[in-house]
């Protein structure tokens, strides 16, 4: 595993994915601590799957009131007011 700072990742982003893309696996540095590690996916998804559906059935209720207007002051602070 190569370990690479954040700044060098930056500067040319594409040359480490292209790396990655070979089989090379990164570890982004900040200020000597490790952030991230970058490494080829496990598997490649085909571009025509699709995903099935209700992964989440079950797992959650939506409230009657989802799509009620938010209150004012809920607004105000979103559009910095």
């Amino acid at each position: 595993m190569v370990t690479i700072s954040i700044d060098e990742i930056h500067r040319d982003p594409s040359h480490y994915l292209r790396r990655v893309e070979a089989g090379e696996t990164f570890l982004i540095m900040k200020e000597d601590r490790p952030v991230a590690e970058i490494k080829p996916a496990s598997r490649e998804i085909p571009s025509n799957s699709l995903r099935p559906s209700g992964l989440a059935a079950g797992e959650f209720t939506v409230p009657d009131d989802f799509d009620k207007p938010l209150p004012e002051e809920e607004l105000r602070g979103f559009e910095g007011r």
